[in-house]
């Protein structure tokens, strides 16, 4: 998840709660959960109660994150494509809107933040 994300423009690994995490601007987006098997993600609220509700095993969300914009995720389970999807989506609920807008016409780098 870590290659996946820094990909995306303007993105820093940071340290948050004492787990490697990553923030784009200083917004939190994605960070590696205190349980190795599982990374806190940055997600809307409808978008986490379907998955939560599709694939109960995959996506999950404690009582600590119920207030929360987040999802625990079990990533050994997803594709690579639905990673990508994943992280990008989170990305973007964190970027500043002209920063997603100049992702989304090319004006950024792709590769590099």
């Amino acid at each position: 998840m870590r290659d996946i994300a820094l990909e995306l423009p303007e993105v820093e690994e940071t340290v948050s709660w004492g787990t490697p995490s990553l923030k784009v601007r200083g917004r939190l987006f994605l960070r590696r959960h205190e349980d190795p098997g599982l990374t806190v993600v940055k997600i809307s609220r409808e978008e986490r109660g379907a998955l939560v509700a599709e694939r109960p095993e995959i996506f999950l969300v404690t009582p600590h994150y119920e207030n929360h914009r987040y999802v625990l995720v079990r990533t050994a389970g997803l594709p690579e494509d639905e990673l990508r999807e994943l992280i990008t989506e989170a990305w973007r609920l964190s970027a500043p809107p002209r920063l997603v807008k100049a992702f989304d016409e090319g004006a950024v780098d792709r590769t590099r933040g």
